[in-house]
């Protein structure tokens, strides 16, 4: 198992980009597929999609983000790719639906966005067990 414990930079950094554009035409740069959820943690073990476990350890002033570089050597590279999220729309029929709904979000404390009349959860896990915890 690799330790990482810093962030080298962003692949947009000039030097950055440039080393990783030459890694990548040989194949040599491998991807660490991290769920938006997870971006936030600073812990954390994960594969990457060659099946390198990893450890990440990082200090309190770093953190994890898209295009994030972890390892840069002569011949391999590992980039950070944010995971897409999925949301659950849910829309209530009438203003106590809207309440009740906000107040169990809450209670669950689920991530949410806004979006006009709906209410967007971030999925974590398959919608129906959302639903189902939500449900009378």
């Amino acid at each position: 198992m690799r330790r990482i414990e810093h962030v080298l930079g962003s692949r947009l950094e000039p030097d950055m980009s440039e080393a990783l554009h030459r890694l990548e035409h040989r194949g040599a740069v491998d991807i660490v597929a991290v769920p938006a959820a997870d971006l936030a943690r600073r812990r954390l073990l994960i594969s990457t999609r060659s099946g390198e476990e990893l450890a990440i350890a990082l200090p309190r002033t770093e953190k994890l983000f898209d295009g994030a570089v972890l390892l840069l050597e002569r011949d391999r590279a590992i980039v950070v790719r944010a995971a897409t999220e999925r949301w659950l729309r849910l829309e209530p029929r009438s203003i106590s639906d809207a309440v009740e709904l906000g107040y169990q979000v809450g209670n669950l404390h689920w991530r949410v966005r806004f979006g006009g009349e709906v209410l967007l959860v971030a999925l974590e896990g398959r919608p129906e067990d959302y639903t189902a915890r939500i449900e009378n």
